[in-house]
């Protein structure tokens, strides 16, 4: 790198490097919320998730106002719940997902932890979240695994998964954050292009999808 361009660096960063900048600086508003949660009680965090619901339908605030109490109170559940606690490096990758972007992760790295950020955040206008994994198994184990940071929260989790019935695909589909693969979301989206009445449709409407690759 010549002298000129070093030079031009520093005083325009480029566009990913001020993205970059933007997320470490929610990622420490998010670390400062540590303390703070760490001292609710297991009744308080279905009182906030209740809070949070009622106040993105009324529409009082955006998601994005409200990442650090979000991300921070979903951390502290995995901690309590499942033993782990999300990285700074996993906060940041949450953050970037919710943006609707790429995060790329090594294999070890916990993206299927990461993923719970932006869902959690992301189900509290009770739209409905789509997690997409590779297979059922993976599906149905992601979602009992992190189901119960979930479930900690006050937030329903579903599964869809080959060789359920109608009824039972609609059940996991109304939940707010629903696991399954992109065969079966596929597969039903045109099933439920093929029916006669409204009411045998099993799908919601589109609001927020994870791929989980």
């Amino acid at each position: 790198m010549n002298l000129f361009t070093r030079t031009f660096s520093k005083i325009f960063k480029s566009s990913n490097q001020q993205e970059l900048d933007k997320i470490q600086n929610i990622v420490l508003a998010i670390n400062n919320k540590e303390k703070e949660i760490k001292s609710l009680t297991e009744s308080d965090f279905k009182e906030k998730t209740a809070a949070f619901k009622k106040k993105a339908q009324n529409g009082s605030f955006n998601l994005e106002e409200i990442i650090p109490d979000c991300f921070a109170l979903v951390r502290e559940a995995a901690k309590r719940t499942l033993n782990e606690r999300h990285y700074d490096v996993q906060l940041a990758g949450g953050i970037i997902l919710h943006k609707g972007k790429i995060a790329e992760m090594k294999t070890g790295e916990g993206k299927t932890l990461v993923s719970t950020l932006p869902a959690y955040l992301n189900s509290l206008n009770k739209k409905g979240v789509h997690i997409v994994t590779v297979n059922d198994y993976l599906a149905k184990r992601d979602s009992e695994w992190m189901g119960k940071i979930f479930q900690q929260l006050g937030v329903s989790t579903g599964c869809v998964v080959s060789n359920l019935e109608d009824y039972e695909r609609k059940k996991n589909y109304d939940c707010e954050i629903t696991y399954g693969t992109n065969n079966e979301f596929g597969f039903d989206y045109l099933r439920d292009n093929m029916k006669y009445d409204l009411k045998d449709m099993v799908q919601r409407d589109y609001h927020f999808c994870i791929v989980d690759e």
